[in-house]
């Protein structure tokens, strides 16, 4: 009898420390995606099924038991969330509040999470790709491509004071979109637009599906010394980093996918590897062609890191035809970088030499078939390179034009020069 009675307890005892508890819920929506992320204390086994009419998903797990209240508001794909417990099972439903189709995972523990469940609601409906008389058209805008790193799942980086890296970069991605619009033939498209996560590849893809000319990743990242500061300009390199600080940073974004919830899965082919290389190859020469003009552009302006230039292998940068840097626009680890990526005056400061590279690069190498490419070969590419001491007037004077005329070639609204600035002029 005491021995019954103590295998009924052992039973009882193990079957609750093998018990997954539900810990909480998190949401997580983007332009085209929902995302909830249900914390769990162990891997669980569960099922996912979806039913019509009203759309919801089911999600049993069994073997669980819920130790927090689940709940939502103002969700624009998920209308109401249920639960009910049955045993050692517990059943979660999704009231939607449109068909979606659904898509789940678990996540291992990384980071400061734990064991994850991840399921994502999305609309079958795909992004228009931009078509290739779209792409031939003459005189159209040059497209630069702001990706904001991080979001939702994924905080990134940390400051001393608390501030998330996400969501200074992402102020940073929207300032820095508003001077690339005021630019006349250069168009900005944001990545990431709000508080929710994507996946590294499917960010490049975005920017290749808006026919981009430029993809800029923006982050503000930390470092384990926290006296290391200022701005720097990466580029992919697969075979090895140029610096500790350049190797420290792609080991770290590499991260993201998995701290944000992604199932990695990158395979290819033979040929598909060998095309894939030489496209990649030739985007590689205008990258850095592109990230040493932002460079030249900041360092007139921003305290730079180091030589303020680094090449890594960075998952992000790794589109095999549109030229892409990654812009660490200081260290949020350091608390003076931290105040100042905070500053809106900094910011304005900031994206303001950015914009400026940006600009040079593409009056040095204008895409075809652009309004850019349009003047610099109405103008024979004649240039003139800003120097300590120049002003608007002696350059308009010496070329013999006025200096309307320079301030409308040049698309400047000031008479404002920087050391380092291109002007293009007249032929």
């Amino acid at each position: 009898m005491k021995k019954s009675i103590l295998t009924a307890l052992v039973l009882l005892f193990c079957s609750q420390v093998l018990a997954t508890n539900i810990e909480g819920m998190r949401v997580w929506t983007g332009p085209d995606h929902t995302r909830a992320v249900f914390d769990l204390s162990e891997q669980a086994d569960y099922k996912l099924f979806e039913l019509q009419n009203p759309p919801r998903v089911v999600i049993d797990l069994d073997d669980s038991k819920l130790t927090s209240s689940l709940a939502i508001k103002n969700n624009k794909d998920i209308k109401k969330v249920r639960f009910s417990t049955d045993k050692n099972r517990v059943r979660i439903v999704l009231d939607l509040q449109d068909d979606l189709k659904s898509k789940s995972f678990l996540l291992k523990p990384t980071g400061k999470y734990g064991h994850r469940l991840v399921v994502d609601l999305r609309n079958e409906v795909k992004a228009p790709i931009k078509t290739l008389a779209e792409v031939t058209k003459p005189n159209r805008d040059v497209i630069v491509a702001i990706d904001a790193g991080h979001g939702g799942e994924d905080p990134g980086a940390i400051g001393p004071s608390g501030v998330y890296e996400k969501h200074v970069v992402l102020n940073i991605a929207n300032e820095l979109a508003k001077k690339i619009d005021a630019q006349k033939g250069m168009q900005a498209f944001v990545v990431r637009t709000g508080d929710y996560y994507l996946k590294h590849r499917k960010r490049f893809e975005k920017a290749r599906q808006k026919g981009a000319d430029l993809f800029v990743s923006i982050h503000a990242d930390a470092f384990h010394s926290p006296k290391v500061n200022g701005a720097s300009v990466y580029i992919l390199n697969q075979r090895g980093a140029s610096s500790e600080a350049a190797k420290w940073l792609a080991a770290s974004e590499n991260k993201s996918d998995q701290i944000g919830g992604v199932v990695i899965e990158d395979k290819k082919d033979v040929l598909s590897q060998v095309l894939y290389d030489l496209s990649q190859n030739a985007a590689l020469e205008e990258s850095h062609k592109a990230a040493k003009a932002v460079k030249a552009s900041l360092k007139h302006e921003i305290k730079l890191h180091g030589q303020g230039f680094g090449q890594a292998n960075f998952l992000v940068l790794k589109s095999p035809d549109v030229p892409s840097m990654l812009v660490e626009t200081g260290y949020i680890s350091n608390p003076g970088d931290e105040r100042k990526l905070q500053d809106p005056k900094h910011v304005d400061k900031l994206t303001r030499q950015i914009t400026q590279g940006i600009r040079n690069y593409f009056y040095q190498s204008p895409p075809p078939n652009t309004w850019i490419a349009a003047q610099a070969g109405n103008r024979k590419a004649q240039k003139h390179i800003v120097q300590t001491g120049d002003t608007l007037s002696e350059i308009a004077t010496r070329n013999g034009i006025s200096m309307s005329e320079l301030k409308s070639i040049n698309n400047k609204s000031s008479n404002r020069l920087m050391v380092g600035e291109v002007l293009y002029l007249p032929n």
